[in-house]
């Protein structure tokens, strides 16, 4: 049976958007066009050139919503502002597409020590140990983020102020 141009067109769709439905798509067959925009934004991010980082991920993302990596990126950025919380939201998108990615949860292990959240990081620590299954790089730097805590910023934030009466507190 030959199929037409058109049959087969329709037929290759069906068959994508099957697959799509059912299970992740390989890193690989991420549109190409939406790695080269994430890994341009990587080097923005480097420069610490933020907002022109954030436009070529979520262009990235506009043109493959299944490119972890812009996900994950993304959360760097975040990070890189001193926005935790926004960074483990977006971690948490790279992780339902793969909830085993160590590099997702690693970061989103360091925004949670951001944030003061040490407990929670230390249960990200023991599943990036248990994905890695050997001694990884992931591993060590979360671990490192854990023993050293959160920002002081963050503590001090946690303290009550003594000096401060009650009534100005609010």
């Amino acid at each position: 049976m030959r199929l037409t141009p058109i049959a087969l067109s329709l037929a290759l769709a069906l068959g994508t958007m099957a697959s799509a439905g059912h299970g992740q798509r390989p890193d690989d067959q991420i549109d190409p066009r939406s790695v080269a925009l994430a890994q341009q934004a990587e080097a923005l991010t480097a420069a610490a050139q933020y907002e022109q980082a954030v436009d070529l991920l979520e262009t990235a993302l506009a043109v493959d919503p299944r490119n972890r990596g812009a996900y994950i990126a993304l959360a760097r950025v975040a990070q890189g502002q001193k926005l935790p919380g926004k960074a483990i939201r977006l971690y948490n998108e790279a992780l339902k597409l793969e909830p085993n990615d160590v590099n997702a949860l690693a970061g989103q292990g360091e925004a949670l020590v951001q944030r003061g959240a040490l407990e929670r990081a230390k249960r990200n620590l023991e599943k990036v140990k248990a994905a890695c299954k050997s001694q990884c790089p992931q591993a060590t730097t979360l671990a490192a983020a854990i023993a050293k805590g959160p920002p002081p910023e963050v503590l001090s934030a946690r303290a009550p102020d003594a000096a401060v009466p009650a009534t100005e507190k609010n």
